[in-house]
């Protein structure tokens, strides 16, 4: 006898998901249609896209300050620290942000510990339908070993100056 359920994930998954106000509607109806998966894993929210989602959906969320309000970087602490195993932002390219300068630096975070994005429905999809999300997958986080022990330049000048 086969079972329509999804199977558990041998690993619970933490999801970062943030949105701009103009694709708001856009998020949540793709957290609607992929809630059954979701609430099998741990959720994270910038703070109003996390209680519209809660709202109307019923989903449990950790949820942050608004994306403005310091949201943003507080989810790339999580992924800094290595609590957030992928992101879904649906960022609107067509319109300005006053925190563009937060946005391009959660961004990058997320390209520098080697966290998958999606950016848009298509994206998301993808993550979300891949066979690793019930696998068991370790990110293969970056060593940056090398950059954190370089001599910076001015340790340079310094020994430079002292004759060394």
């Amino acid at each position: 006898m086969e079972s329509s359920e999804t199977p558990a994930p041998s690993r619970t998954r933490h999801i970062a998901l943030v949105a701009h106000d103009n694709r708001k509607s856009d998020l949540l109806d793709w957290v609607d249609y992929n809630s059954d998966v979701l609430r099998q894993h741990d959720l994270y929210a910038t703070g109003t896209t996390g209680r519209i989602l809660e709202d109307k959906l019923g989903l449990s969320i950790n949820k942050l300050q608004s994306g403005p309000l310091g949201g943003d970087q507080q989810i790339g602490a999580l992924i800094t620290s290595g609590t957030i195993d992928f992101m879904i932002f649906f960022w609107d390219p067509l319109q300005q942000q006053p925190h563009d300068p937060d946005v391009k630096a959660l961004l990058r975070i997320a390209v520098v510990w080697n966290i998958p994005i999606a950016c848009n429905r298509t994206s998301a999809d993808f993550i979300i339908s891949s066979p690793l999300m019930n696998a068991s997958y370790e990110n293969k986080r970056p060593d940056y070993d090398t950059h954190l022990n370089r001599q910076v330049a001015s340790e340079v000048a310094g020994e430079i100056e002292e004759g060394g």
